[in-house]
């Protein structure tokens, strides 16, 4: 006798739907207590056999309504809110909506403000590429060697953006005009060491990836995504460089000291999980060249202290300011309606949400396992997908 066929019926908290007489499709949830959807994110996934047949991401489980606290907060109370947009990197939303308040209320960065913040947010760059690289071959369930020798250069660079701010975590040290506070005495040749430390140490990685069998059969060829797509789900940042469009903000619109700086942006054809990591990798380099420019450009003044909260107003002057950086995550844009001390609305694009909503095509014919490798080379962080 044949056996019978799976009905599905008796698994609990799935649900099935009969697609044929021996195979039915079935509804799993994953997450959002899942460790590999950073614990808030839940995705309805339909399965035939192990292939995704359909998917669904169900957010919102950290939303706190950011914008909204913003628009009820003077202009220098909400840097405290931006920094915890993006956890993994608190500098970039940071610095994005200072620099936006400066454009609402027309305010200069001093000249030697402007190469620090460079360095500082490069820095953040490659400690979130770090973070990235790490995590990802994590959530592939191999090579932990690769996390704690990430997460070891990574703290190295916490270490330095620790002594800059005195905090290690969430630093809130940019002020209008500037910074919070002057740079340590041995902020040049600590940022140097720094950087041929992390030079050496991430040139090793190379190897020990490239030559893992798992990491590569669960990367290359996975999740793929063309360049029409990147463009149409208007991906930004490396998951966008990685389906081959040069587009960098840094290059096309520069801000601060960009445009006085040599470098390149890695780019790729591939569009799979391999090349979104690749992309990581090899811009871990040109952020070293960037920082080792503006340490060499920048004036030994230490003129970096911004203005006071308190002289920060009375009044803005545009209507309306809409400024973008290239986060480590991709382009993060603010559209602000600035009003006298506090902004009377504020809204937020978040390259992660438009990363994340990419997710349910990609994964469209996928096998489950790949599931959390594709989520994973997206580069998500759900704070800022919630705010």
């Amino acid at each position: 006798m044949e056996p019978a066929p799976r009905s599905g019926k008796a698994l609990r908290g799935a649900r099935t739907t009969q697609k044929s007489e021996n195979m039915p499709v079935m509804r799993i949830n994953v997450g959002p207590i899942h460790p590999s959807t950073h614990g808030v994110l839940r995705l309805l996934v339909d399965v035939d056999g192990d292939t995704i047949e359909n998917m669904t991401c169900h957010i919102g489980f950290l939303h706190r309504g950011v914008e909204k606290l913003m628009e009820n907060r003077m202009y220098m109370q909400s840097p405290s809110y931006t920094e915890k947009l993006d956890y993994v990197a608190p500098l970039g939303w940071d610095d994005l909506y200072v620099h936006t308040v400066e454009l609402a209320l027309q305010k200069e960065v001093k000249e030697t403000a402007k190469y620090a913040r460079v360095i500082i947010m490069e820095f953040q760059r490659i400690a979130s590429h770090l973070f990235f690289i790490g995590a990802l071959c994590n959530d592939i369930g191999q090579m932990f060697t690769m996390f704690m020798w990430a997460f070891r250069e990574r703290d190295a660079v916490l270490k330095f953006l620790e002594d800059i701010s005195g905090s290690r975590m969430f630093y809130v040290n940019m002020r209008v005009g500037g910074l919070m506070r002057p740079l340590p005495d041995d902020f040049y040749d600590r940022a140097y060491k720094l950087t041929e430390y992390i030079e050496y140490k991430v040139k090793g990685y190379k190897d020990v990836i490239d030559d893992n069998s798992i990491f590569m059969e669960r990367t290359k060829g996975i999740g793929t995504i063309s360049k029409k797509e990147a463009i149409d789900f208007g991906l930004s940042g490396p998951n966008l460089r990685a389906s081959g469009v040069e587009y960098d903000v840094r290059k096309e619109y520069p801000y601060y000291a960009y445009d006085r700086l040599k470098f390149k942006v890695p780019t790729s054809n591939a569009g799979d999980g391999y090349a979104r990591y690749k992309m990581r990798y090899e811009e871990i380099f040109e952020s070293i060249k960037i920082i080792r420019q503006a340490l060499d450009k920048m004036p030994r003044d230490n003129d970096v202290v911004g203005l006071p909260i308190k002289l920060i107003g009375p009044e803005a002057k545009p209507d309306i300011v809409i400024n973008h950086h290239e986060l480590p995550r991709g382009e993060g844009i603010i559209y602000m309606v600035p009003d006298k001390q506090k902004p009377y609305r504020i809204r937020l694009r978040s390259p992660v949400f438009i990363s994340l909503s990419a997710l349910e095509h990609i994964c469209k014919g996928a096998k489950f396992a790949d599931l959390f490798s594709i989520a994973g080379t997206l580069d998500v962080v759900m704070a800022e997908v919630d705010r």
